[in-house]
């Protein structure tokens, strides 16, 4: 291993006070390596952490600018100096390969001297991504708004942006993503035991496939969404399947629902609620599900002790891809319903590393769509920047950092 050397301006102390908070950036970062299997080759070849060259490699294209991002802002300044192409996983590694083994090691990578300074490093959430009435909307518009082009470009025909659940029987990689997605769609409504004369409320419409197979089991539908792209192009898709008598597709707040519903059907909506309305996320659910109704939710979730030392932590995620968003534990949310509502958890089913090969799947393609999707103004920063949020959310998943589950809610 090679060590790093004093910098200059260590020995030329007129210089500005950022150089000597880069440096200790880059020996923290030198600390954290210890812990991690990972290897880091900054300009000129020198090495932090392992010299074993068989361990995934970062390279560090501008060693001063990537050390001062994180100086700056240790949880945002890792994926924004991706973003800037100031590092990049090694020649022969996949991004997935150098994020996940921090992913596997989240509680134990950081020395505990350097965890009591979190306090110094954390940012609060900014109060403009609240989400309410006024601020979930610009908070949806923000991704969902991006562009369906964009979207149609990297997701299967299903457009389903939520984990695909593979058949375990067969190996995933020969399997339709399709095939997989309408699969999980199956497994809700089942769960949700939707048929013929349902009355289905569904909160999160994304482009329409879910609320398609209810109204073709005989379900009357109703779709909520906050975004008019994904509104639009929805409303395209249930005209063309012959189903406009069955499904209503409405701009609408879940707060500013009304009428009752047989099953109430939520596909990683609840992500992008907010803890805060947590509370009147369930009590909706509550208040519109009919005696001997049932709802299920798709959630993305962490471990309990995780998502209390993160929950007030402002990250890159809520920057740059989810503004207001916050992923629950199983915990925090039978403690909601608990509390506001007369909802309890009757069933959980876990399958995160079905996530974690979806989102595999999707960063495949859109890395091989990207000329179809610069071609609609997207910039090689947004293009970084993607790429980036689908394999850090990948890592999370494969390392069981993250999970998602199907889970059943009755009284």
């Amino acid at each position: 291993m090679t060590t790093i050397s004093q910098p200059i301006c260590l020995r030329r102390p007129s210089l500005e006070k950022w150089c000597l908070r880069r440096y200790l950036a880059q020996a923290i970062v030198g600390r954290v390596l210890a812990r991690v299997p990972v290897r880091v080759v900054l300009p000129g070849g020198r090495a932090m952490g392992s010299d074993d060259p068989r361990l995934p490699e970062i390279e560090i294209v501008d060693e001063i600018a990537a050390f001062e991002r994180l100086a700056h802002h240790p949880k945002i300044g890792l994926g924004e100096a991706y973003m800037a192409g100031e590092w990049r996983a090694a020649p022969g590694t996949d991004l997935v390969e150098v994020l996940q083994p921090f992913a596997e090691r989240m509680t134990s990578a950081i020395p505990p001297s350097l965890l009591r300074m979190r306090g110094v490093v954390d940012r609060a959430i900014p109060r403009g991504h609240r989400n309410t009435l006024a601020g979930s909307r610009r908070n949806i518009e923000a991704h969902y708004d991006l562009s369906n082009d964009l979207f149609e470009a990297f997701l299967d025909p299903s457009l389903m942006y939520s984990s695909a659940l593979f058949d375990d029987t067969t190996p995933w990689a020969e399997q339709s993503l399709e095939e997989a997605q309408y699969r999980k769609v199956g497994r809700v409504l089942d769960l949700a035991r939707v048929g013929e004369g349902s009355r289905v409320l569904e909160i999160g419409t994304g482009w329409g496939a879910l609320a398609i197979e209810a109204a073709r089991r005989g379900a009357q539908v109703t779709t909520l969404t906050l975004s008019r792209e994904q509104a639009a192009l929805a409303q395209e898709r249930i005209d063309a399947a012959g189903l406009t008598d069955r499904i209503d597709v409405r701009i609408e707040d879940y707060r500013e629902s009304t009428g009752q519903y047989d099953a109430v059907v939520s596909v990683e909506m609840i992500e992008a609620v907010g803890e805060e309305y947590w509370p009147a996320y369930f009590a909706t659910i509550d208040e519109r599900l009919a005696p001997g109704g049932v709802a299920v939710i798709q959630a993305i979730l962490m471990a309990h002790e995780r998502y209390l030392a993160t929950r007030r932590s402002y990250g890159w995620i809520q920057k740059h891809i989810f503004p207001g968003g916050l992923i629950p534990s199983e915990q925090a949310i039978e403690e909601v319903c608990a509390e506001h509502t007369s909802l309890r958890l009757t069933d959980s089913a876990t399958f995160g590393q079905h996530y974690a090969h979806t989102l595999r799947r999707w960063r495949q393609r859109f890395d091989e769509q990207w000329p179809q999707i610069a071609g609609h103004g997207f910039d090689e920063e947004f293009r970084r920047k993607w790429e980036f949020y689908l394999a850090y959310c990948e890592a999370g998943f494969a390392a069981g950092y993250l999970d998602v589950a199907h889970l059943t809610l009755t009284r």
